[in-house]
């Protein structure tokens, strides 16, 4: 896989994480990541390198393959971004916001009842016919 090394400014919110490069590399400008796709994440604090976050970034898009990550901390501020980002990251939920809103969708169109006579007419319970 291709790899990129680029300083810049990293942006936390409670759903991604954003990293802008200070100067573009080449076509690299910037990078985000769903904090709902990021697994595997570890603070490291290596003895003769400076402190880092690493983990994958596990799309459960199609178009985007599994890539991992590392941030490092060259001029400090781990203090405050690690245990925030950790946190955020560990509260996202296990399931994609996405799927979870068709499912009940998907379930009541097992139960629903299609009109044979008009298939453009859906009933969510089987209409009662009254007999007269």
């Amino acid at each position: 896989g291709r790899s990129c090394d680029a300083k810049g400014i990293i942006y936390l919110s409670n759903i991604r994480m954003v990293f802008v490069a200070t100067h573009p590399v080449g076509n690299f400008f910037d990078f985000d990541m769903p904090l709902l796709d990021v697994h595997d994440e570890k603070f490291n604090q290596p003895i003769f390198h400076c402190n880092n976050i690493s983990g994958h970034v596990e799309s459960s898009r199609a178009l985007y393959s599994t890539h991992s990550f590392k941030i490092l901390f060259k001029e400090g501020g781990c203090r405050a971004f690690v245990p925030l980002s950790l946190n955020l990251i560990s509260s996202q939920p296990q399931m994609d916001p996405l799927q979870a809103a068709q499912t009940p969708v998907d379930e009541m169109m097992r139960h629903a009842y299609v009109d044979p006579n008009d298939p453009t007419r859906i009933f969510l319970q089987q209409p009662v016919h009254s007999r007269r």
